[in-house]
């Protein structure tokens, strides 16, 4: 067994080691006074910024990368201007560069990384919950090289994924090389892809609320404010490139009255249906792939015969296309034009993602959403003409309600919507669509477009984050005060006496051990009082050997699971703090067990799980024409 050290604890857990107390105790283990920053805190935070300086620059150079590739496909000149392949004069062979380009991406797949697959965040949330947040070192420039090649011949992407990708895998591979701890590598990992997103759109507070929903899982201070510094510093870069003028600037919009409040609460409805079924569309595609009887590296090439051929009747669906989010957001796409937009693309972007070939999801699903939102803005206006509907307006809304029902990531949908535009007066009307689609999703679809893929892999993905209970019940509200106690100068003839007598007391299996100032010494289990070779003539104190492991009476439940499980025990001493350790009470694992009881009975959670299950039994049986017999929970 290794030996604990002072160093091993304090680095990997935190639990700090007090004195020695007497002659047969060399340590003792007792939960962290106060948890909070220390140096290598400190270190993740500037190491973060850092990070975020290199997701800026990373994020200009994909987004020129893209430009580059895209302008020698389409155009024939050397250019790393980001330009849009709508304009090329190439006819029918505009069908082959696409094709050509989901060969090369399913060429790097098979014989690179098959990690360049998909759209990014998925794979990261993967990583994250199943793999301690380790990446591949290669996905650092296998990722974003394919997904340029793939952005660049005309894929229906957006280049906010792969940079979101890589920003993540950089964050990874640094603290893979920095010898982090897991929980030290999440934040790297979320910080680097949330600076990505910073970099890509300028708008680092959703940035910062995507890494909380999507890869964080959790929300305080040693995670929060390292991916905050990240994305303030990826967003200063793009600020030095770029300037502050937002990527989609929505001007003279009016502050929305009542009736078009609830007209965009409506709209928040409708596009919270549609963003499931967007979402199962492109599974149904994946699963359609699946079944093919040829290797997967062929997918991708497959897939973007639909991407070239879209791509010939509605040259505005290849590429990137930020500049349509940009026109339906300003109302200068309507009507036919409109509808042919945002349908087609999503056909081709579901089937090329489908297919497995490397490219993001966000600007396809604001295309989508914003194409459905101004156009259930002009049927309002052409049915209700006063009121009080904005075109404009519709179409944010409907952009951020597709995102937020398709991957329900409420707060970074609205934000994002607010900070990409800058229009203050879009913010309640987003608060109602965005809502909307959320509750519908969450009642329609068990997972999100992020989420489904790693599920079906059998990754538990969580879908709330509540405060542990255990971290709101104390110590002393639970432990037991009537303790059986031995002392630390009785014979070890004696106490053997005491538990062969049968009394109340002596079936336990460990006792604490006080002197007779009743002062804690340590503990002894009732092997080690029982064992043969122990010389009767010894005291009690000469016979302790486990360290000694305490909790404060003001210690919460929490830390008292934890010591329970880190130093494999069942049951902990209640101290006092200080230094004189006095014994005032004993906390067992049942005792943790009684605290969960009880917070289930505060909850009512047997009618939300026990009294569910009942009912899919009876069902079960039912159809099954079985008799199961079920017995009521009261």
């Amino acid at each position: 067994m290794q030996k604990r050290t002072k160093n091993n604890l304090q680095d990997q857990f935190g639990l700090p080691i007090a004195p020695s107390l007497g002659p047969t105790m060399d340590t003792v283990y007792s939960p962290q006074d106060k948890d909070g920053y220390n140096y290598r805190s400190i270190n993740i935070a500037l190491i973060s910024i850092l990070l975020g300086i290199a997701g800026g620059f990373i994020a200009q150079i994909l987004t020129r990368l893209i430009g580059l590739i895209t302008n020698l496909c389409f155009y024939g000149r050397f250019s790393f201007q980001f330009s849009s392949p709508a304009q090329n004069q190439l006819g029918l062979w505009v069908i082959l560069i696409p094709i050509g380009g989901a060969f090369l991406v399913g060429f790097m797949a098979k014989y690179g990384s098959a990690g360049i697959r998909g759209h990014g965040i998925p794979e990261a949330m993967e990583q994250i919950l199943s793999n301690e947040s380790r990446i591949q070192p290669r996905l650092t420039f296998l990722k974003p090289i394919s997904a340029a090649i793939s952005i660049g011949t005309g894929g229906p992407f957006g280049a906010e994924g792969p940079i979101i990708a890589t920003g993540g895998a950089l964050g990874s591979l640094i603290g893979q090389l920095l010898k982090t701890s897991a929980d030290e590598r999440k934040i790297l990992l979320a910080a680097g892809a949330a600076a990505g997103m910073a970099a890509t759109f300028g708008s680092p507070v959703s940035a910062v609320l995507l890494a909380v929903e999507l890869l964080l899982f959790e929300f305080k201070p040693q995670s929060l404010i390292p991916v905050t510094l990240a994305c303030v510093a990826a967003t200063a870069v793009r600020i030095f490139f770029v300037g502050t003028t937002p990527i989609f600037a929505l001007k003279d919009v009016s502050q929305p009255g009542s009736l078009a409040l609830v007209v965009y609460l409506i709209m928040g409805l409708i596009v919270g249906v549609c963003s499931v079924y967007v979402t199962k569309a492109v599974y149904f595609v994946e699963d359609m792939f699946d079944k093919l009887p040829i290797h997967w590296m062929w997918w991708p090439a497959i897939g973007a015969v639909a991407v070239g051929i879209v791509g010939y009747f509605a040259p505005h669906t290849l590429g990137v296309g930020y500049d349509n989010i940009d026109h339906i957001l300003n109302g200068s796409i309507l009507g036919q034009t409109l509808i042919v937009l945002f349908v087609l693309k999503f056909v081709s972007w579901a089937i090329s993602l489908g297919s497995g070939t490397s490219g993001g999801t966000l600007a396809p699903l604001f295309t989508i959403g914003g194409g459905l939102g101004a156009l259930l803005g002009s049927i309002t206006l052409s049915i209700f003409p006063h009121s009080g509907v904005d075109i404009r307006m519709a179409a944010l809304v409907g952009m951020a309600a597709m995102f937020a029902g398709s991957a329900r990531a409420l707060l970074t949908s609205m934000i994002f919507a607010f900070e990409t535009t800058m229009q203050p007066y879009g913010l309640l009307p987003l608060l109602a669509g965005c809502s909307a689609a959320y509750l519908v999703s969450s009642l329609m679809m068990r997972n999100t477009i992020m989420t489904e893929k790693i599920v079906r892999r059998g990754v538990n993905v969580p879908s709330e984050y509540t405060a542990d209970f255990l971290t709101q019940m104390l110590v002393k509200d639970y432990a037991n005060k009537n303790i059986v106690t031995i002392a630390a100068d009785d014979e070890i003839s004696k106490v053997r006496h005491w538990l062969s007598s049968g009394e109340e007391g002596t079936l336990h299996h460990g006792y604490p051990v006080i002197d007779k100032y009743s002062k804690l010494v340590g503990v002894v289990t009732r092997r080690e009082l029982e064992d043969l070779n122990n010389d009767e003539s010894k005291r009690i104190k000469d016979i302790i050997k486990t360290p000694l492991t305490v909790i404060y009476n003001d210690n919460t439940i929490r830390q008292a699971a934890d010591m329970m499980a880190y130093h494999k025990v069942s049951r902990l001493p209640v101290v006092e703090h200080g230094d004189n350790y006095k014994l005032i009470g004993l906390i067992t694992h049942d005792d943790v067990l009684k605290a969960r009881r009880i917070h289930i009975e505060k909850e009512n959670l047997q009618k939300r799980y026990i009294g569910f299950n009942t009912i899919k039994k009876r069902k079960d049986a039912q159809r099954n024409n079985k008799d199961i017999k079920i017995e009521s929970v009261k």
